[in-house]
């Protein structure tokens, strides 16, 4: 039985690296060779606190987390004819019953039945090789890494909130939060031709990160008065649509008085469960739009696409890189330095 390295959370706070089974794959998989795993803000809270929202880690197991991913096609199952041997691949990590009314209405993301990589029970791909349904493995272009390919998975997040939001060309748009989906959001509002783009942020690391990929203004929130600043930056208009990436209750609470008058707002980070005071009547004297996103769904190609043509250069969002080896120390940086970390990946 041939055998591959994967790391795995030991209770909180802990990685440990073991040997496991490679899988065999079955009928319509593909087996990938790994080669890039993200740390996505959900890896983070599952290791740190054992939990990500409503989503709870069984402590008393080791859980494999990861699901940000790309890699290498090793070989083939049966009956599989779009993808071969050698083809760079990157991994959309939900795999849906297709026969749902969401699966079949074409909103796969709302599927109630989807085993989704790091999503408990389900083990993540902090490993060397993984077997995988192969319409939910897409092909990259030579012109593209795997590490790109890795980070279609956040960039998707932020293509469909960008779609959601209804993003039009010269838009002025508001991003509160300047972290890794903050800043896969800002560039999917730059690559559909928002005229402004204002961030805003407590971390001046983050806010320059902002700047350098195409913010018009950053704002320190910690220094400045966001819902002044905003107002000046628009001459009291407001923005055409606000975008909460931080999933904060300060946050989200701003965005009724961010908005202009006829305006959308779009939740995107991922809240807490416990409920947050919210002033609908700016909602109301505006008639302001409230979407929200749920991960997303055909976004994939788009999101490829968009990274091949240059349009989008989402590398420029990774700040660490570690070896797999150092997933114990990778994590510690994650959990510890926000001041610097923004996007961590891990080489398999």
């Amino acid at each position: 039985m041939k055998m591959q390295k994967a790391a795995f959370m030991h209770g909180t706070d802990k990685m440990v690296l073991k040997e496991i089974p490679v899988p065999e794959v079955k009928e319509k998989e593909v087996l990938v060779r790994l080669e890039y795993v993200g740390i996505c803000g959900s890896d983070v809270h599952y290791f740190h606190h054992g939990n990500c929202g409503a989503y709870k880690v069984n402590l008393e197991e080791d859980f494999m987390l990861g699901h940000e991913c790309a890699g290498v096609i090793e070989a083939v199952g049966p009956g599989v004819t779009s993808l071969k041997v050698g083809d760079k691949v990157a991994l959309e990590p939900g795999i849906t019953c297709g026969k749902c009314e969401f699966c079949k209405s074409g909103h796969y993301n709302l599927c109630p039945d989807v085993q989704f990589l790091a999503t408990p029970p389900v083990q993540g791909c902090y490993e060397q090789y993984i077997a995988f349904p192969e319409d939910m493995c897409f092909k990259l272009p030579d012109t593209m890494s795997t590490e790109e390919g890795a980070l279609i998975e956040p960039l998707s997040v932020g293509f469909y909130a960008v779609n959601q939001g209804e993003v039009q060309v010269g838009d002025t748009v508001v991003i509160l939060g300047s972290g890794c989906i903050g800043l896969v959001t800002l560039l999917a509002c730059k690559a559909h031709g928002a005229g402004e783009i204002i961030v805003a942020d407590l971390v001046d690391a983050r806010l320059e990160k902002a700047k350098a990929l195409g913010a018009t203004h950053v704002i320190n929130s910690g220094r400045a008065d966001t819902l002044q600043e905003v107002q000046r930056l628009t001459n009291g208009r407001g923005a055409d649509v606000v975008f909460e990436t931080a999933g904060s209750p300060v946050t989200i609470a701003q965005t009724p008085f961010v908005v202009r008058r006829g305006g959308t707002i779009t939740l995107v980070g991922l809240a807490s469960q416990e409920e947050i005071t919210f002033n609908f009547a700016q909602i109301m004297d505006k008639e302001a739009r409230i979407t929200s996103v749920f991960r997303y769904r055909n976004i994939y190609p788009k999101a490829i696409a968009a990274v091949a043509s240059g349009a989008i250069d989402v590398k420029q969002i990774v700040t660490h890189r570690f070896e797999l080896d150092r997933i114990q120390e990778a994590f510690d940086e994650a959990v510890n330095n926000k001041t610097d970390l923004v996007k961590a990946v891990i080489k398999i």
